[in-house]
């Protein structure tokens, strides 16, 4: 459970990932520079090329989660207390990662305490 975590943080980590990886394409390509001098400029063009489509993918990636984030629902969590985001019909916590539902269908069953047992 601890490597769970809100929909919407898992947007932003793929838009990070996609920023990182776009970025480090970048060096690469320019340290072909480095390494081969003129020879190296073709692979510096190519990476240059990839690495800006992973930053443009990473801008819509990012874009998309706003954009989702604005429709979201706000609730407050029942375990942790927290004002936190919920996409879809389940999502989780974005602070202690407890499952969070609004429909009925998706909610966990009630356990039986053995006060209520008693009672019966």
């Amino acid at each position: 459970m601890k490597l769970k975590s809100s929909k919407i943080n898992e947007f932003r980590l793929w838009g990070l990932l996609l920023t990182l990886a776009g970025m480090g394409v970048m060096i690469i390509g320019t340290a072909g520079v480095l390494l081969w001098g003129d020879k190296g400029k073709i692979l510096m063009f190519v990476m240059m090329f990839f690495g800006s489509i992973f930053l443009m993918a990473s801008m819509a990636v990012y874009f998309w989660a706003g954009m989702m984030s604005t429709s979201t629902v706000a609730l407050e969590c029942p375990n942790c207390g927290k004002q936190t985001k919920m996409i879809g019909k389940t999502d989780r916590c974005m602070y202690c990662k407890t499952i969070l539902t609004v429909d009925p269908e998706y909610a966990p069953e009630k356990q039986s305490t053995p006060s209520e047992t008693k009672e019966l």
